[in-house]
């Protein structure tokens, strides 16, 4: 890959990177630097180790939004000891190889997954058009809807002329050279926050290293953990889909742990994959680890020597990219495919995107991932049919389908022990007993049909079948 390409979408990656981290810092009622050196910490190290290249993590409002009632209950320490640990439940969870979970996920829900962030992102930057408490007027609001549709415009049609630079880089720098020469009435990065400071210092958290501490502690580190980790496993899994490559989930997860542990012990933030900068660096064309590794250097870089002029950029340049990037994330085809698709999927993008919106990705996704499974269980539970026949006086059921919790009552309306004759046949050949309710289910038959004086013969089971019946000790097989 060219490595002047992916440098140049790496830097301008990170001017997207301040002002969210930023932000979140603010969220969870932090210094700024912390969501800084959050950013650079764990943007440059996923970005070396982790298992898949291109993707962007950093400082996360997902995770800072999980904290915000920690850091005003116990303060800074605790938050930071927080971070540690969640950072080592992440390692862990890769360690342990669970990474491969995100392939549970149903594409349904990937696509509310992706419509309900692209509307958070745009929504979230409605925020920059206010002054205080109110809504910008007049000359201010002006001069913003232009420099943003500006903005836009050049993302949108520079490639038409030239692919040699990012879109998006070009749109900043270039709005923020206009807005810097003629001293437009604009807000600016400055205006959000100083972001000059130091290099980070490693320090342990100064707080008691007791059970009680851990108690305080271990819920939001395992919350945090477990959001950072979802989030980042969709936008692993999305990356994969838009750079038609396989990345390591497991490995990610590692260097994300570890990432998060660093973070924590030099005072910054926590944070996972985020799938605005993540779109910004793909669009700019940022595919290996350079642009990732470049965009979290450049964090530092900020942060020591160039701040005085990355305050100058201005806030309306940074909103029509995100604009841009909210626009090209969202799943346009899903609009289409709504009347095509069967209607439990159609209704599972629509409500994961509308939970993603009223709460956050974490709920959104876990609630998509339950409805999907209760949903399959539903219509799968109702395929099971038997086949009947009556040979020399025995009765033979030839039960067809997978018998789980969910089938049992639709299994047990196939037979008739008080109506059938005395000696009766279940052929299990093209049974699938799926888990212990199953199994229960086929001994509670057996038991009726001896309260009803008749025999019921358990014949053709698979020897996985087989072993989960005599294991459970309920009954013999024959």
């Amino acid at each position: 890959m060219n490595f002047s390409k992916n440098a140049l979408a790496g830097l301008t990656t990170s001017f997207a990177l301040v002002p969210e981290c930023i932000a979140f810092a603010l969220v969870a009622h932090l210094n700024p630097l912390a969501g800084l050196y959050g950013a650079f910490f764990i943007c440059t190290i996923t970005a070396l180790f982790g298992g898949r290249p291109g993707m962007i993590s950093g400082a996360a409002g997902s995770m800072a939004v999980v904290i915000v009632a920690l850091v005003a209950q116990h303060g800074l320490q605790y938050f930071l000891a927080t971070v540690v640990l969640s950072g080592l439940i992440m390692l862990l969870f890769g360690v342990l190889r669970m990474g491969k979970l995100v392939t549970m996920v149903p594409h349904p829900v990937m696509l509310g997954f992706v419509n309900g962030l692209a509307i958070v992102i745009a929504w979230s930057q409605l925020q920059h058009f206010k002054d205080g408490a109110g809504w910008l007027q007049g000359a201010a609001l002006a001069w913003m809807c232009g420099l943003v549709l500006l903005t836009m415009l050049i993302v949108y049609l520079l490639p038409r002329l030239t692919k040699a630079l990012p879109p998006a880089l070009v749109a900043i720098v270039g709005v923020g050279v206009l807005s810097a020469t003629l001293h437009l009435p604009v807000r600016t990065l400055g205006d959000m926050a100083h972001i000059a400071g130091g290099l980070p210092s490693f320090a342990l958290p100064e707080l008691p290293m007791n059970l009680e501490t851990l108690r305080i502690v271990l819920p939001y580190a395992f919350l945090m953990a477990m959001v950072g980790l979802l989030e980042t496993l969709l936008t692993f899994n999305l990356t994969d889909e838009i750079t038609e490559t396989r990345g390591l989930p497991n490995r990610e997860c590692v260097a994300l742990g570890a990432a998060n542990v660093a973070s924590g012990l030099f005072g910054g933030m926590g944070g996972c994959a985020m799938i605005g900068q993540t779109m910004i660096n793909l669009s700019s064309g940022g595919r290996t680890r350079v642009s990732g590794a470049v965009a979290g250097i450049m964090i530092l870089l900020f942060i020591l020597f160039l701040s005085p002029l990355i305050e100058q950029i201005p806030l309306a340049a940074l909103v029509g990219v995100m604009f841009v990037v909210a626009q090209e994330t969202f799943a346009w085809g899903s609009l289409r495919v709504l009347g095509k698709v069967p209607r439990h999927d159609a209704l599972l993008i629509v409500a994961v995107t509308a939970i993603t919106v009223a709460t956050d990705l974490a709920m959104a996704v876990m609630c998509g991932i339950i409805i999907a499974a209760l949903s399959f269980a539903w219509r799968h539970a109702r395929d099971i049919r038997a086949d009947v026949s009556s040979v020399d006086g025995v009765k033979r059921y030839t039960p067809h389908g997978t018998l789980f919790f969910a089938s049992v009552a639709h299994f047990n309306a196939l037979f008739d022990p008080q109506g059938d004759p005395q000696h009766v046949v279940l052929d299990a050949r093209d049974l699938r007993l799926a888990d212990h309710s199953a199994v229960v289910a086929v001994a509670t038959l057996s038991e009726r049909y001896a309260k009803a004086g008749k025999t019921l013969q358990v014949q053709h089971l698979s020897k996985r079948c087989e072993t989960l019946l005599q294991r459970s000790g309920v009954m013999a097989t024959a």
